[in-house]
């Protein structure tokens, strides 16, 4: 029988890196919501469209198909894997991400994903609002300047010239957007085991939340 482990948490925390290791521990699907959402945002903002106009935004996720092929994320066959990680993407994904029609549109593709495989979906809603029944919940979070900190790095690495703070006051507005917005906020979900990695390496992290899991 097939199942969903739910991974939360604020951006930067990892979500990305340590559910990617957990499923290819376990041996089952990983699916990037985050990447969703940015390649949401990039497919709209191509069209132009200001985040505040929910009509036109609207009739345009009508024609938007996400999917995942070999890590790679497509947008309506497109590959923008590298585009949606460009750090302004980030700040445009956060933006659209409170819109209605852009969640209703991505939630519907999440849960199309979980009905027939096991999987582990990382995001900022998964437990709480797209998989509540999910048989595995965590949250994982850090400090904004840790998380702050490895998003530089990670900046830095393909050669993106950015300013440490722009980035922490980056990550602290959006938290702040995330956990206060109307539609599904960011939230531990009921259930959910809470993993801080403030000061735990990747290693540790998923042996964590490896240990919660039976089908271990």
């Amino acid at each position: 029988m097939s199942y969903v482990i739910a991974i939360d948490g604020p951006g930067g925390a990892g979500k990305s890196t340590i559910a990617r290791l957990v499923a290819a521990k376990l041996g089952i699907t990983y699916v990037d919501t985050g990447a969703m959402y940015r390649a949401a945002a990039v497919f709209l903002n191509r069209r132009k469209i200001d985040k505040d106009d929910d009509k036109s935004i609207e009739k345009a996720v009508s024609d938007m198909d996400i999917t995942f092929s070999n890590e790679r994320v497509l947008l309506n066959g497109e590959d923008v894997s590298k585009k949606i990680r460009e750090n302004d993407v980030s700040k445009m994904a956060s933006e659209y991400s409170v819109n209605p029609a852009v969640r209703d549109k991505l939630t519907a593709l999440q849960r199309q994903m979980g009905k027939t495989v096991s999987l582990v979906m990382d995001g900022r809603d998964i437990g709480s609002n797209v998989f509540k029944d999910a048989k595995y919940k965590f949250y994982l979070t850090a400090s904004p300047e840790i998380r702050a900190e490895r998003r530089y790095k990670e900046l830095k690495e393909r050669g993106e010239d950015i300013e440490f703070n722009k980035i922490l006051e980056d990550i602290k507005t959006r938290d702040e957007r995330d956990m206060n917005r109307k539609l599904n906020p960011l939230k531990i979900a009921d259930g959910a085991v809470l993993v801080d990695s403030t000061d735990i390496n990747i290693d540790g992290v998923v042996e964590e939340i490896l240990s919660n899991i039976e089908e271990r």
